[in-house]
């Protein structure tokens, strides 16, 4: 069984968030005050230890081991989300972290892994629900050297777009999140002296951002009040590279 855990309120709708590293969490955490959240991610122990910590606070969440760059994990995810009742709103912050080395890598995950997850799972989506993916500051600006990284974000931007345009006659909104330098294991350098100086000198507001900034900001997408927005890429890196 793929599955970890039993829905305490069916009468909510089903957020799937694809990812449950530290963003991931917050992303959870944040629609889990709306939704049932079903988390999925490649480490079935951690997506597991993860939901059950999301319930010992309250939430309604269960765990799905899912490899998005095997075509057959993405399908059982759909089955999943179908037997479930459907799809109110789809969060994909599945990535790999910024390495040249691994660029086949990278674009399994990043990029062809979002695109497999859209196509297969938005069918399932209800009208007027919402997708969101998560870009990056990389994509709209040299930070370092990230070339295969960058190109995944920046091909998201586009995959938006046309996601948002395909499925815009159903009121299905696609949208994406762009951040800036978030700290979280993937930049733990913003724990170094130096690290925390460079990121500082990158934005407009003069702290690090934590995960909840990001949450926040995909929970607002996912939600009625973002109703007019689709097709869009919202920067929230505290003013970065302006």
């Amino acid at each position: 069984m793929h599955v970890i855990g039993t829905s305490a309120r069916p009468d909510l709708p089903l957020a799937v968030v694809v990812g449950a590293g530290a963003l991931g969490m917050a992303m959870a955490r944040r629609m889990a005050q709306n939704y049932r959240v079903l988390l999925a991610d490649v480490d079935a122990e951690r997506t597991e230890a993860n939901a059950a910590m999301m319930r010992t606070e309250g939430c309604d969440a269960v765990a799905f081991a899912c490899d998005v760059t095997d075509p057959d994990a993405v399908m059982a995810l759909a089955d999943e989300v179908g037997r479930r009742g459907g799809l109110g709103a789809l969060v994909y912050v599945a990535g790999l972290s910024p390495s040249a080395a691994q660029f086949e890598a990278i674009m399994r995950v990043n990029l062809i892994g979002a695109a497999r997850v859209c196509e297969v799972l938005l069918p399932h989506t209800a009208p007027g629900s919402a997708a969101v993916l998560i870009s990056s500051l990389a994509a709209h600006a040299v930070v370092g050297s990230l070339p295969a990284y960058a190109a995944t974000k920046g091909a998201i931007d586009t995959l938006v777009k046309h996601f948002s345009s395909a499925l815009g006659r159903r009121g299905i909104r696609v949208n994406a999140i762009a951040p800036g330098v978030v700290a979280t294991d993937m930049s733990s350098f913003t724990k170094t002296s130096e690290g925390r100086d460079y990121t500082l000198g990158l934005q407009s507001l003069k702290r690090i951002a934590q995960a909840d900034d990001i949450g926040d900001a995909v929970a607002f997408l996912a939600s009625s009040e973002a109703r007019w927005i689709t097709g869009d890429t919202i920067h929230v890196d505290g003013g970065s590279k302006l």
